[in-house]
């Protein structure tokens, strides 16, 4: 019996919808961000448009372009200026218009604060459509690659290796230079170019030199505060408890803020660090995210260039404060053993947010006596934040809220890197690489928004 396929015909005219509206379906991701475009706030943008030369991109097509090319795994800006030809989804934002590519990277890179803030009206939608009731945060980071040559960094030991080296060669020129008439020359040096290109490499080595200082006078302020801080604690403790804390005298930091000789600066983005990353090291930021448990939406964004995240609850804290009214505080927050420190349970404290924070690594094939053991005695009334913190931890519903914290941070963090495709950032900066961060975690919530609505 032959087999009958469906006809595949190339050579008869085919044409495509008349209207734009006609392109995707009623419920289609482009058409949901597209309306949620439309309720922002986009009045700074317009305004920094003076009305002179040629006309310019609506924002708001633009926005929506870049906000539905992060939540499909689309970055670059040559990629999006191809989409608007090739797909459907994004012929229909654009409404069969093609922005160039550079003017989608200017848009981009101009527009970056703008665009950061458009995460808080988004959330705001998001409370306001019933998708988000704020309660339990589940904090982590993750380091993202900047965008620069890990090759490109100079440490502060070969920074002074080589900028002995260029003086020596500078000396030299120069004495080639004035013996020039009594001495022959080899044709294929040109001294003035020479002294120039070393004149600029040492310059640019003062300026590292000078970076890589700096931070070591920032690293030299945080451990004094830090051992000013664990001191002040173990006095507490100790009046609070009538007994001499346990454990070993914390050591005071030395003296003088001395760079080390591998502390480095990278010459491509020089606010960038060097990070330990799946086993190895990159360029890269830490990037930091709160996600509510409840219905996996990002409440909270921020890159910072310490490659631990151990003071980052701060940071976290204060960015929740801002949130609108509507969306409200979160009543707890969870986090693994990078975020614990007593002082970050303080803040917490401080700030009405129950903290759930593991102390160690958490070990796989517990006994059924630690996993299903009854609560233990509650702690002392004179005990520490920490102290009720253990305890709260040991608690049955201590170990079933904390639980839910893989299953929701690190869950969008591994959409956003590994189905979306974000592993670097664009832009270069710790500023605009943040507004990148907010990009992504707004795009992603428009994409969690569209599936929570049906």
């Amino acid at each position: 019996m032959a087999v009958e396929f469906i006809n595949i015909d190339r050579e008869t005219p085919f044409l495509l919808p008349a209207s734009v509206q006609d392109y995707v379906a009623e419920k289609h991701l482009a058409r949901f961000i597209t309306e949620i475009v439309s309720q922002l706030d986009l009045r700074e943008m317009v305004g920094q448009y003076s009305g002179r030369g040629s006309k310019p991109w609506p924002p708001s097509m633009m926005v929506a372009l870049l906000f539905y090319g992060y939540a499909t795994g689309i970055f670059s800006s040559r990629k999006l200026e191809r989409a608007s030809h090739d797909s459907l989804a994004f012929r229909y934002i654009c409404a069969n218009t093609h922005p160039d590519h550079d003017s989608i990277a200017t848009f981009r890179r101009h527009f970056a604060k703008p665009l950061e803030a458009c995460f808080m009206q988004i959330l705001l939608i998001a409370s306001t459509m019933g998708v988000l009731k704020l309660g339990t945060v589940s904090l982590d980071g993750t380091k993202v690659k900047a965008n620069a040559n890990r090759n490109r960094a100079l440490s502060w030991e070969y920074a002074n290796k080589l900028e002995e080296q260029l003086k020596q060669e500078v000396a030299e020129l120069m004495r080639m230079s004035e013996e020039a008439d009594n001495t022959q020359i080899p044709d294929d040096i040109d001294i003035p170019a020479e002294l120039s290109r070393r004149e600029e490499r040492l310059a640019t080595i003062a300026r590292a030199k000078q970076e890589i200082q700096r931070r070591a006078e920032e690293r030299h302020a945080r451990e004094v505060a830090d051992y000013e801080g664990k001191i002040a604690r173990r006095k507490r403790n100790e009046e609070q408890t009538g007994k001499k804390p346990g454990g070993k005298e914390p050591k005071p930091p030395i003296d003088k803020a001395t760079p080390r000789p591998r502390d480095q600066v990278n010459l491509t983005d020089e606010e960038s660090r060097i990070m330990p990353s799946g086993g190895g090291f990159e360029q890269a930021y830490n990037a930091q995210v709160g996600v509510d448990i409840e219905s996996y939406l990002v409440v909270e964004n921020h890159i910072t260039q310490a490659a631990n995240d151990k003071r980052e609850v701060g940071p976290t804290l204060a960015k929740l404060a801002t949130l609108p009214a509507e969306v409200g505080m979160p009543e707890a927050m969870l986090a693994d053993s990078g975020f614990c420190g007593e002082n970050n349970v303080e803040l917490c404290e401080n700030k009405g947010v129950t903290p759930y924070f593991a102390q160690a690594r958490q070990k796989h094939n517990r006994p059924l006596s630690e996993r299903f053991g009854a609560d233990p005695e509650p702690p002392c009334e004179n005990a520490s934040v920490l102290a009720r913190m253990q305890h709260r931890m040991k608690t049955k519903d201590g170990k079933a809220l904390y639980a839910r914290r893989k299953c929701t941070v690190e869950t969008v963090i591994g959409i956003i890197k590994h189905v979306l495709g974000f592993r670097a950032f664009s832009m270069r900066g710790l500023e605009l690489a943040g507004a990148e961060w907010s990009m992504v975690c707004s795009a992603w919530n428009l994409k969690r928004m569209h599936i929570l609505m049906g």
